[in-house]
């Protein structure tokens, strides 16, 4: 039986109070009215049924409630009822449904009034009235039906006049009613072919005789449809919350007036923000900085993607994505699904991480990105292509600068090995203690601190592919016959053990020195130069070719417009004939500096790098220029005759200082960050070197 709270107890709540009263399927429970002489209180304190002035104190002392129905007509009222029971199993019916029942009940009152007072004109009424009517005689013989009966039954009067009504309506109760003389009202019954009725029966007497029994019905077929949709659509609903509330994504739901309807878990747990804080509150109530796109959305109707804001009392920054939902051409209401910035900036971060790791295990450039068409570096091109599709050892000589590496990811990536790893291992970077088990590997126990298990080396790990040994002049003598031994055998030994583990890997080295002075001093093993120089080829240094400096120029502004987000087009004659006079000892490297520091320099509006966006070049071609003879020194370098290494490194940093100063007006904390020192250190260079400059 279900349980039934009445909101409203005048006219119409005091007759469906009588209805409810007298039926089995419902339980008036209690009756809610602030004035206490409406009849339907009056009545209900008669039979002893709880009454309110308030429905929520109602609702909440007579838990659980199964219908609340609201029989005042206000909207308002209906609107808090259905915001308070939202989330409740209770069904909420409007006084638009109920005044149904109310209406059909006062009908059929006047109605069987009519029949009583008036069966004179019985048969105007009965052809007039939407209510369907059908009357017995004490022979259970039909003796009425009108139009709406014939319509709502299927039955034709003439066929049906004169018999009996089981033979027509086997459904039908007025039988029973002659049987008890007892009325019955707003009974539910079944005709036809699933016809849903509700009638009432009463009992017809002449005098106090009985003499038959008279049907009166509604069609109410359509509103029990009506209300199986209102049950459907509460389930859907319940299915799509439970849908929703499921989702890891922060999901908010407003209607078209902007206020919040539905938040899941998720919302709350990234907003700090409960449904009390939000339901029924404006769309911007969680926006601690930026707009709401909720109304964006329901003002243009268009969605929006990816709007960064700050929600919650946190401040939580997020990424919002939002959507209009439209019900027959309207907008009824957004959704909106919220991503939590600092999860997508932690994934970005990994993401960009496991990059790093992939691009060590994989050559990236190919011989596209060497740029340049002087005679020299073609010819050096032309080697290198030669030299990747054989599986001999490289030795690529040059300047520090010249684009080694460049040449080392190129030969592996033009070679049949380029789907494998691509190892690449800078020897001066790494302690001598550290290079041998890092190539080589390990085994277990061979040194304190050595990895259980052991470790593979870093000629393990490029097997099958390449590996690109830069700065090979400076790996010390002990490494040096370990490397003889896999270019010779093509197999290792980790440090520590004693069996030889097979590999097959190609040996791209490089260096900046003059190999053949090493040899001859002793610092280098002469059979390992001659197998490692099976295929030399040098890289001719950036003073060699300036011819091709225009064209490293544009290579070199796409790049660095990227790193910095700038738009500059390139750089005029004058730039460009003072950058093809200076000598270049840092070559392509000292190149990229140069244009980058005259990039920062630029107003962000220029477009073209000037002379005077250029730092003071030194044109003397012949000073660090010249021929590559020794060890990281070119001839006609600034060293002075009788000058030891700390007095050249101590005059080049002076001289660095004071050009840093004056290019920053003398501004120490410009200087010092420009140089990358802090300022006490550079105060501290200043005062050593005896550098003097005005301020």
């Amino acid at each position: 039986m279900k349980r039934v709270l009445l909101v409203g107890a005048g006219t119409g709540g005091s007759a469906l109070f009588e209805v409810f009263i007298e039926t089995e399927q419902f339980r008036v429970c209690g009756i809610v009215d602030k004035n206490e002489q409406a009849p339907g209180i009056i009545k209900a304190k008669k039979m002893n049924i709880p009454v309110f002035s308030s429905w929520k104190e109602a609702y909440e002392r007579l838990s659980p409630v199964d219908v609340v129905i609201e029989v005042t007509g206000d909207s308002s009222l209906l609107n808090e009822l259905r915001n308070y029971l939202i989330n409740d199993p209770a069904t909420v019916i409007p006084s638009s449904v109920a005044s149904i029942m109310f209406y059909l009940m006062e009908e059929k009152e006047l109605l069987l009034d009519a029949v009583k007072e008036h069966n004179t004109i019985m048969d105007v009424i009965l052809d007039s009235t939407h209510d369907g009517m059908i009357a017995i005689d004490l022979e259970r013989r039909i003796t009425l039906i009108n139009r709406s009966a014939e319509k709502m039954s299927g039955l034709k009067r003439n066929d049906v006049l004169g018999k009996r009504i089981e033979e027509f309506m086997p459904t039908s109760k007025l039988p029973r009613v002659l049987k008890t003389g007892k009325t019955e009202t707003n009974r539910r019954q079944v005709i036809g072919e699933n016809r849903q009725i509700i009638t009432t029966r009463v009992p017809m007497f002449q005098g106090s005789r009985l003499i038959g029994a008279l049907g009166v019905f509604k069609d109410v077929t359509e509103i029990f449809h009506m209300a199986e949709e209102v049950t459907n659509l509460k389930s859907i609903r319940q299915m799509l919350e439970a849908i929703i509330n499921s989702s890891d994504d922060a999901i908010s739901v407003v209607d078209e007036e902007g206020k919040g309807l539905l938040i899941n878990p998720a919302y709350t747990r990234l907003t700090g923000l409960d449904k009390k804080e939000v339901i029924g509150k404006p769309a911007y109530t969680d926006i601690s900085e930026g707009e709401s796109m909720h109304m964006r959305v329901l003002k243009t109707g268009n969605s929006v993607r990816g709007a960064k804001m700050k929600v919650g009392p946190n401040r939580k920054d997020v990424a919002v994505n939002v959507a209009p939902v439209i019900v027959d051409g309207k907008i009824k209401g957004s959704v909106g699904v919220i991503h939590d910035m600092s999860e997508i900036e932690t994934l970005t971060d990994e993401l960009e991480k496991a990059k790093q790791i992939i691009r060590t295990l994989e050559a990236k450039y190919t011989f596209d990105d060497i740029i340049g068409n002087s005679e020299e570096l073609q010819v050096a091109i032309q080697q290198a292509k030669v030299a990747a599709a054989t599986p001999a050892t490289i030795l690529l000589q040059g300047e520090s600068g010249t684009g080694k590496e460049l040449f080392a990811h190129a030969i592996h990536n033009a070679s049949s090995r380029k789907f494998n790893k691509f190892i690449r291992v800078n020897c001066a970077a790494i302690s001598e203690t550290l290079l041998e088990s890092e190539l080589f590997g390990y085994e277990e126990g061979a040194f304190s601190g050595a990895k259980k298990g052991g470790k593979k080396g870093l000629f393990e790990e490029a097997d099958r592919g390449s590996i690109f040994l830069d700065e090979i002049g400076e790996i010390t003598p002990q490494i040096q016959a370990k490397l003889l031994r896999v270019l010779q055998e093509q197999e290792i030994v980790r440090v520590g053990g004693t069996k030889p583990v097979a590999i097959d890997v190609r040996v791209i080295a490089a260096t900046n020195v003059n190999m053949e002075k090493r040899l001859e001093s002793g610092e280098f093993r002469a059979d390992l130069f001659y197998r490692l120089n099976r295929m030399p080829i040098y890289i001719p240094p950036l003073r060699s070719r300036a011819g091709d400096i225009p064209q490293l120029c544009d290579h070199l502004l796409l790049k660095l417009n990227q790193e910095y987000g700038r738009n500059v087009k390139g750089a005029d004659k004058k730039a460009i004939s003072m950058l093809q006079e200076y000598h270049w000892p840092g070559n392509v490297r000292e190149l990229e500096n140069i244009i980058g520091r005259a990039m920062i320099h630029m107003h962000y509006l220029e477009q073209s790098i000037t002379a005077a966006h250029l730092p003071q070049l030194n044109s003397d071609k012949t000073k660090g220029g010249g021929d590559w003879t020794g060890d990281n020194f070119p001839a006609g370098s600034m060293r002075q005759e009788g000058q030891t290494l700390q007095e050249v490194l101590e005059a080049t940093e002076k001289q660095t200082i004071i050009e840093a100063l004056l290019e920053h007006n003398s501004n120490k904390t410009k200087t010092a960050k420009a140089l990358g020192l802090s300022l006490r250190s550079l105060y501290y260079k200043i005062d050593k070197l005896s550098i003097n400059i005005e301020n």
